[in-house]
């Protein structure tokens, strides 16, 4: 097994990403993270959501007034008495506009062994900030410090950009170290990793690597007893349109091995269609009852490391 790069670069990942401007598209960012990471191959495995918050405040120039719409409105209230009419007149007067930040969150895999659990996950944001809304909204004013911050009735405008979009670096998780924490933290076998000890000692596990497919992000807060919450979940990465796979009760032999080999070559590799059906709404989980029942009887076409998968998941079923 490699051994993990060593990646105290956390400072030098923040460094580079603060000094590159996003273009077009994000190779050069690739480019950057794997000439730091040498000898393990880096690829950009997904991009989440588009996601939006509250960002600042700038007047019709552009020009900067505050990075924090929440912290400035707070602050200008103050300074104008608790008087909500002069913080008004204040806005109108200067035409304030409030900004939004939009962003994507961007997941980098660092290949560091075969195994499912072997990979680092780096995450970077890559955000922009642009014009969302007057202040103040001259046909419906403010009532009070709240629709300041989130009016019911915003007065929309041109989404200029503010600055350049920037990458800012969040973490980095050596995933096979975080999957240790979260089993001491689990008095019982977590599902992400029942998920990742199934794929390693299944036909899937042997023809592909795991974030080829699927991705571990791992999440961690403090409850509010002050306890420690570590967790994760797993996320389906394929881009290609898999098929629905129907209930297949009152088929068997060949005609259900055809079903489920079909799905498996459209995913890209054997016993795909376990995976999707402990993970997502692909396969129903009256399958694994069908192919069970199949194998039990007459019938043998999984491998045998695939069958023990499969007695064991209906032993103990598991979802994710």
């Amino acid at each position: 097994m490699n051994e993990s790069p060593t990646l105290s670069t956390g400072q030098i990942l923040a460094h580079t990403c603060k000094n590159l401007i996003p273009g077009q598209n994000d190779d050069l960012l690739l480019n950057k993270l794997q000439k730091l990471i040498a000898g393990h191959p880096v690829r950009l495995a997904w991009t989440g959501e588009e996601w939006y918050r509250v960002g600042g405040v700038v007047d019709a120039d552009g020009t900067r007034i505050a990075h924090d719409l929440i912290e400035w409105s707070e602050r200008t209230f103050i300074e104008c008495g608790q008087n909500l009419q002069i913080l008004i007149d204040h806005a109108r007067e200067h035409k304030l506009i409030a900004t939004r930040h939009s962003g994507q969150s961007l997941y980098f895999v660092v290949q560091t062994g075969t195994c499912g659990e072997e990979f680092m996950l780096i995450e970077i944001d890559k955000t922009r900030e642009v014009f969302d809304r007057l202040l103040i909204n001259d046909h419906a004013p403010p009532e009070d410090m709240e629709e300041i911050i989130d009016p019911l009735n915003p007065a929309g405008t041109e989404n200029i950009p503010v600055g350049t979009s920037r990458y800012a670096y969040r973490r980095k998780t050596d995933i096979k170290l975080f999957m240790d924490v979260i089993n001491k933290h689990h008095a019982f076998e977590h599902p992400v990793q029942r998920f990742i000890d199934d794929w390693n000692r299944s036909s899937a596990g042997q023809k592909q690597l795991l974030t080829e497919d699927w991705l571990i992000r791992p999440s961690q807060h403090t409850g509010r007893f002050g306890e420690q919450i570590v967790n994760a979940e797993i996320i389906n990465i394929q881009h290609k349109r898999l098929p629905y796979l129907e209930d297949l009760a009152g088929k068997k032999g060949n005609t259900l091995n055809g079903l489920l080999t079909r799905f498996d070559r459209q995913a890209g590799y054997p016993f795909a269609w376990f995976f999707y059906m402990v993970k997502g709404k692909l396969v129903s989980p009256y399958n694994a009852q069908a192919v069970y029942k199949d194998i039990s009887g007459d019938f043998s076409y999984l491998p045998q490391r695939d069958e023990a998968v499969l007695r064991d998941w209906i032993a103990k079923p598991y979802y994710l």
